[in-house]
């Protein structure tokens, strides 16, 4: 080797192994903790004593665990929010306002529909109370409820049959089509808990639904009798209508000009044409008030009663349906312009002969979506179909996803839900036995069986009214006589005189009008969390991301580089031995030859032969001995040259 070479090849061996250059993994980290910044890593190499190198190794790893978990808790908080709350005092845009009589149809319109399902609930009130008659109106006096129940046969009762229990007595109920006992076969699901078989100590009231095939049954019972009674009609009651076309409806329904007497808003006064119809499957015709028509929407720039809307309501009591409602009123709700307004949900009562004053207060909220909280704006990531005309909420969601289920296992709609496309509502003639299915369903949603709740997600922005609601007694005694006969006057469609107990008062404004904003933002930004994790390497560990980018280049970079030299090396050497050419085989001993590794017919092995002949056995002693080489050894006479006798070297 050449000088040059040598002093190039004790230099290199001298020098620090560096990275993927290191034979084994133990060099690779020692080289790192003589070389690294961290000052932890190397105090364990250089540290002289097994007491104080154990001390350095639990020092560090302390360090390491701590900068864990406080980086855990950084990229956690990442993901937090602030709320903050602001407070404006502008001129507001009012809400949309929709009002709902709270009997749908005029009795007048719909009784020959249910002429028959009032004539078998009569029968089965006077069954189960003893009621013989009504004399409370006019309209009702001709209709003794024996002569409704004469000639009429039990077709609603025999669809769904109503049964009174004894107190204590499950297997047995009284039927209210024949008022005799008779064996009850089913579940018995009592709807005042959510647990199955619970009993009051008093008798109670309930009706029995059947699958299709008949093969399960279940009976849902009540404590009060009013309320087994009010649903078994509404159940029948949503079969009937369910058949009857939307135009139908609606005409039978009240109209714009029946329900609105006056109306004032922002102090001016306004009719039914700023209101807008809507029809709901239980309430019938509603109308909404600032529904955005013309694309305006109107504001108020005043707070207070004076400055809100003013209605007066013609709700008309002798049209009530008696089984269907069992108040006289109206219903109304505040909600947002392309906002569905859920009256049966969210919506706030108003009495007659009563001035029903709301102030409201707004409150708008704006929340980040993912990755900071579970909520969409116009259905993006929810897999429902949306079956009403109105913007995403959270409502809208369950309910369609409720109608959809419905579809899906029942093969029909439900009645009091917007109707999907290709879709028909449910009845007992196409659906014999929808009711069990619809009630199954309807429970398994309520239990959260059915996926509805996981799969909606809340709105990320929504305006909600917080409504201050105050009664007075509406009109005064000393004002009713003068006033009634103002408004019978401006009502000229009307034949009557109007009544107080037909009448109710609505003031909807704002107390003031101060808007308050809660707007969400994150805590943290990618830049405070990075600032603080180099915070925490530097406290611990004094390390800064050139450290962490030494460490990933040591600890995966070189560390894979090793083992997969050391895995190329394995592999390359397996290769070489496949390919080897395999040794010719030693051939067979001759008979009577106890020698294995001596063959005297054959020519005498060679160097390469001899290599792969198979080695003797250890316990076996061969049969002819090895000569002695020894005895074969010319050895000399004297053991050193005597004087004078060498022989002179030739020149």
């Amino acid at each position: 080797m050449a000088a040059g070479e040598k002093i190039k090849a004790k230099i290199k061996k001298n020098l620090p192994v560096r990275g993927p250059q290191a034979p084994t993994i133990k060099e690779l980290m020692r080289w790192y903790c003589l070389n690294t910044n961290t000052h932890g890593c190397r105090r364990i190499v250089v540290s002289r004593g097994r007491l104080r190198r154990l001390l350095w190794i639990l020092f560090t790893l302390t360090a390491v665990a701590l900068i864990f978990w406080q980086c855990a808790l950084l990229i956690s908080s990442f993901y937090t929010v602030s709320v903050s709350i602001k407070v404006h005092f502008q001129k507001l845009d009012f809400p949309a306002v929709t009002i709902c009589n709270i009997n749908p149809y005029r009795y007048s319109a719909v009784r020959d529909l249910l002429a028959e399902l009032e004539q078998e609930t009569r029968g089965s009130l006077k069954t189960l109370f003893g009621f013989s008659e009504i004399t409370s109106r006019k309209r009702r006096e001709a209709e003794s409820w024996s002569s409704a129940r004469k000639g009429t046969g039990s077709k609603f009762l025999n669809l769904i049959p109503l049964l009174a229990f004894d107190k204590g007595e499950t297997s047995k109920a009284r039927d209210f089509r024949t008022g005799r006992k008779r064996k009850v076969s089913g579940r018995i699901i009592h709807t005042a808990s959510d647990v199955v078989h619970v009993y009051e100590s008093k008798g109670l009231v309930g009706f029995q639904l059947c699958s299709n095939d008949t093969s399960s049954c279940a009976v849902y019972t009540f404590t009060s009798g009013v309320n087994a009674i009010r649903e078994w009609y509404k159940l029948h009651y949503m079969n009937i209508m369910a058949q009857v076309s939307l135009e139908k409806k609606i005409n039978m329904s009240y109209s714009a000009e029946e329900l609105l007497v006056t109306c004032f808003f922002d102090g001016e006064s306004c009719d039914a044409r700023n209101f807008t119809r809507f029809h709901h499957p239980m309430y019938g015709n509603c109308y909404t008030f600032n529904n955005r028509q013309n694309e305006t929407i109107l504001s108020t720039s005043m707070g207070g009663s004076e400055y809100g809307l003013q209605v007066i309501l013609y709700l008309n009591e002798e049209e009530y349906n008696p089984f269907l409602v069992s108040s006289t009123g109206a219903k109304v709700i505040v909600h947002r312009q392309y906002e569905y307004p859920f009256i049966e949900d969210v919506g706030t009562e108003i009495e007659t002969a009563m001035a029903t004053s709301i102030g409201m207060h707004l409150t708008e909220s704006f929340k980040l979506s993912e990755p900071y909280s579970r909520c969409t704006e116009d259905w993006n990531g929810v897999l429902i179909t949306n079956i009403y005309n109105a913007t995403y909420s959270l409502q809208i969601c369950l309910h369609s996803c409720f109608q959809a289920k419905m579809v899906e296992k029942c093969g029909c709609a439900q009645f009091s839900q917007p109707l999907p496309q290709g879709a028909n509502y449910c009845n007992y003639r196409q659906h014999p036995n929808w009711m069990y299915c619809y009630y199954e369903l309807h429970q398994a949603f309520v239990w959260g069986e059915l996926g509805c709740q996981s799969v909606c997600k809340e709105a990320c922005s929504f305006k909600e009214w917080t409504l201050t609601t105050s009664l007075a007694q509406w009109p005064s005694e000393v004002s009713e006589k003068w006033l009634l006969s103002v408004l019978t006057w401006d009502q000229g469609q009307i034949k009557k005189k109007l009544n107080k107990t037909d009448l109710a008062k609505l003031l909807i404004f704002y107390k003031d009008l101060n808007q308050r904003s809660i707007v969400e933002s994150p805590a943290n930004s990618i830049e405070m969390l990075l600032s603080n994790i180099g915070g925490q390497l530097g406290l611990w560990m004094s390390c800064s991301i050139v450290c962490i980018i030494e460490i990933i280049e040591v600890f995966f970079i070189d560390s894979l580089s090793i083992v997969a030299r050391h895995q190329w090396h394995k592999a390359k050497e397996w290769w070489a031995r496949r390919q080897a050419s395999p040794c010719p085989e030693a051939p067979p001993s001759p008979q009577g030859q106890d020698n294995l590794g001596l063959n005297m017919d054959d020519d005498l092995p060679t160097f390469t032969s001899a290599l792969c002949l198979p080695p003797a056995p250890a316990a076996q002693v061969p049969g002819t001995p090895p000569p002695r080489y020894n005895t074969l050894r010319l050895e000399r006479t004297f053991s050193r040259q005597l004087t004078g006798t060498e022989v002179p070297a030739e020149s």
